[in-house]
């Protein structure tokens, strides 16, 4: 197979997992508005911010997605992902709260590669650069 293919197939699959846990937890908190607004709250994270969250989710999970300002929304999504493991799971007592942890730390993780190597030439980014 062509390396160039492999690559580029592959940079788009990475973006379209990475991006997918983004797009539906922002969609999932527009379902569960009141419950994840109440959950933030129990943590000391005001509630009023939950718009911009769902915002952030989606939108930057979309623009990971089609590649577009890949870095930026990159950037945005992994300072969340580190931010959220922070804020929500630093219980390491419970076993599923450190999973949480460590998933979001490998997202980030992830998403920081992501805005080195950019999105690759199957996205808009790349096709705005012809």
């Amino acid at each position: 197979m062509n390396q160039t293919i492999l690559n580029t197939g592959t940079q788009l699959t990475g973006r379209a997992l990475i991006s997918a846990i983004f797009i539906m937890a922002g969609i999932n908190k527009i379902g569960g508005y009141a419950g994840t607004q109440g959950y933030m709250e129990s943590v000391g994270v005001p509630g009023i911010l939950l718009p911009l969250v769902i915002v952030l989710e989606i939108g930057a999970g979309l623009a990971v997605l089609i590649g577009w300002q890949t870095r930026v929304a990159a950037f945005l999504l992994a300072g969340f992902a580190l931010l959220s493991a922070l804020l929500f799971h630093l219980n390491f007592g419970d076993q599923m709260q450190s999973i949480l942890f460590m998933k979001n730390l490998a997202m980030a993780g992830g998403l920081l590669f992501l805005v080195t190597a950019g999105p690759g030439n199957w996205s808009v980014d790349a096709l705005r650069k012809t």
